[in-house]
């Protein structure tokens, strides 16, 4: 690819917005998207996914050869909400974090299927798919576990036609919503558990996610890369 196209959700902070600066630093033309900057959907609405999938198309004249799949919500339910409430938490995070990012998985799949070219899925799951999390955090967890059981059967499903998947778990990553997680868990007790004595910067998640998106082999495909300070290490 001369200048390969890519969509990347979640982008205007954390993740999302190095991974758009490193892909958009190494030559690629990259479509960004959010709730509010970039091209705006809002993944709570199951109609917004297919919204943004064309929006990105029209914005990158018809051809995307790389998805990105960032955008997420780390919100709390712990146990003892009304039941109402906590099923509500549940769904409004599978279909935000796993069910958004399994449809514009399918819309790609089935672009390049058209085409009859290659394309690259690269899905950003989380340490949390292995190590789970804390027990406000089940469905947060169960979400990305998900995540990486789907990049798994892309992979596996799709490797002969040129489309490759792969995923990226990180651990703690120093943003917004982490410093927030990082702060309400105890600060340095909660980094004691990181034998590398830190979180993550969002650009060394960033550098895994560009790797994948343009230089990855074609035989990693499935593959999952993890970024978490040996705090889980499989």
């Amino acid at each position: 690819m001369s200048q390969p196209h890519i969509l990347v959700t979640g982008s205007s902070r954390g993740i999302g917005a190095a991974t758009l600066a490193a892909l958009t630093a190494a030559g690629a033309r990259v479509a960004g998207h959010s709730t509010k900057a970039g091209i705006p959907a809002d993944f709570s609405d199951n109609a917004a996914p297919k919204a943004l999938w064309q929006a990105a198309l029209d914005q990158l004249d018809g051809r995307i050869d790389v998805l990105v799949n960032n955008a997420g919500i780390f919100e709390a339910a712990p146990i003892d909400m009304d039941d109402d409430d906590w099923v509500a938490a549940w769904e409004h995070t599978m279909q935000v974090n796993l069910t958004a990012s399994a449809q514009l998985c399918r819309f790609a799949i089935r672009h390049w299927q058209a085409e009859g070219r290659p394309g690259r899925i690269v899905n950003i799951a989380s340490r949390a798919a292995y190590r789970g999390d804390s027990p406000a955090h089940w469905h947060y967890a169960a979400s990305k576990a998900g995540m990486v059981g789907m990049t798994k059967s892309i992979a596996r499903g799709y490797a002969g036609q040129g489309i490759l998947a792969f995923a990226i778990c990180p651990g703690f990553t120093m943003t917004g919503m982490a410093e927030d997680y990082v702060a309400s868990r105890g600060g340095d007790k909660l980094l004691a558990d990181i034998p590398l004595g830190r979180v993550a910067d969002p650009e060394e998640v960033a550098t895994m996610a560009k790797f994948c998106a343009l230089e990855a082999p074609a035989s990693m495909t499935g593959a999952v890369l993890d970024v978490n300070g040996a705090s889980y290490v499989r």
